[in-house]
């Protein structure tokens, strides 16, 4: 019997079981990545917000389950908390049909908070992300705040005198803000990403920075901003020295951006925008393994109500589209008046919303 166990030849693996092991050793890796990324996508700070139709449009009850809030944002901005988004049961967000399944239009705000514990201000920067999967295109459009726009939920609910468009966030929260926009606009918005000062200028510097061509007559205002935010947050930045291309930091670069005494509002966004397109290309620039780590790190810095998976569809097409980024601004020259007393931006909307359209979705 040993005799034969001795001189037995092992068996020959074949291709099919060869295959096999190949398929499970991947299935295995692609198992274990997935639920590393729901493991970590799972630590956004998501918020409920209900969407309803417009027809079961009505004041709904949410519980005071502190998942609402999310994050820590009980603590100061120097200690590592955030602003919460004030969703106000009295204005949902309306649902709207998606105008296009390739587009995803994603509304990106900050607010205009001084801390954790200002959550009911108005919205300072307003950004559509308009996401196109077919194209691989991201789109930037920037909402000026001083916008006329009739506030309202729905059509009927609407104010009957325009008001800025700064004003939505608070006096309704986020889904007064969005139903706005939507019905103003005729847009298709039902997703949004909310960030302070503090968890913007984090994920900056999470990225090393981002490059920026400073004017040397921008430093001067830019260093106002900087000094402003250093107050507030536990890492001062130094201030700027001289003009010129240069890595700035988180709050260098949101104190720039938010420059508003040098020219006008109008630059301002565009400063927005050129940080908002910085940062999109460092992030597209990154390996996998540092985009991944970028993720895990900054988890709790922004409130969402995305879930897991609608984070991952986004991220996944957006860094598809991040070599092929254009912007907009709204209103566009020409199609606007001033109004001085109270200062107002009043759109030509016959004009305006169609050439709004034919950006995003080439209409």
């Amino acid at each position: 019997m040993s005799k034969k166990q001795n001189t037995a030849k092992p068996r020959k693996t074949s291709w099919k079981q060869i295959l096999l092991r190949f398929f499970c050793a991947i299935l295995g890796l692609a198992i274990g990545c997935t639920i590393y990324i729901y493991k970590v996508l799972g630590g956004f700070t998501y918020v409920v917000t209900p969407i309803v139709s417009e027809k079961e449009y009505e004041t709904l009850d949410l519980t005071s389950d502190s998942s609402l809030n999310g994050g820590d944002v009980d603590s100061s901005w120097a200690d590592g908390g955030h602003t919460r988004v004030y969703v106000d049961p009295a204005h949902p967000i309306i649902e709207v049909k998606q105008k296009d399944k390739n587009v995803e239009n994603i509304l990106v705000f900050g607010v205009d908070s001084r801390g954790s514990d200002d959550y009911q201000c108005r919205s300072d920067a307003m950004m559509i992300v308009s996401i196109n999967k077919k194209e691989n295109t991201v789109k930037l459009v920037s909402l000026m705040r001083d916008t006329g726009v009739y506030i309202g939920d729905t059509k009927e609910t609407q104010s009957s005198s325009l008001d800025k468009l700064t004003h939505a966030y608070a006096y309704g929260g986020v889904g007064l803000m969005i139903n706005t926009i939507n019905i103003n606009f005729d847009l298709d918005i039902q997703r949004f990403v909310m960030l302070d000062f503090g968890s913007a200028s984090d994920i900056i510097d999470l990225c090393g920075g981002v490059e920026i061509d400073v004017s040397p007559e921008e430093v001067k205002y830019a260093n106002y901003a900087i000094s402003e935010m250093n107050e507030l947050v536990d890492n001062p930045a130094p201030l700027l020295t001289s003009g010129g291309v240069q890595t700035l930091s988180g709050v260098q670069a949101i104190g720039w951006s938010r420059i508003r005494y040098l020219d006008s509002d109008f630059v301002r966004t565009s400063r927005q925008r050129t940080v908002a397109m910085a940062l999109i290309s460092k992030v597209s620039g990154m390996n996998y393994l540092s985009q991944m780590a970028l993720v895990e790190d900054s988890t709790g810095m922004f409130e969402t109500n995305m879930q897991t998976m609608d984070i991952a569809r986004v991220g996944l097409n957006g860094i598809g589209g991040a070599d092929n980024i254009s912007e907009y601004r709204l209103p566009e020259d020409n199609l606007y008046t001033v109004q001085s007393n109270p200062w107002m931006m009043i759109v030509d909307m016959d004009q305006q919303v169609p050439k709004l359209h034919e950006f995003i979705w080439g209409e």
